[in-house]
């Protein structure tokens, strides 16, 4: 299973790429560090959705680091 659909490979303050509702179509990807973590089921098939602490909110596509 993909670990960006795992709840619990996200933790606050792990740098991650997200895909805003308004750019799944194009793939477009945001850089940010996890504010907030919004599902609250263990797993997403699209990605677990979290806010940045730039406020923007997406589905984690790819984990860079912590």
């Amino acid at each position: 299973m993909n670990p960006n659909t795992q709840r619990k490979n996200i933790s606050i303050g792990l740098e991650v790429e997200v895909a805003q509702k308004h750019h799944q179509r194009t793939g477009e990807l945001t850089h940010g560090f996890v504010k907030r973590i919004l599902t609250s089921s263990p797993n997403h098939l699209h990605g677990i959705k979290v806010q940045l602490d730039s406020g923007i909110v997406g589905r984690v596509k790819e984990i860079i680091g912590e």
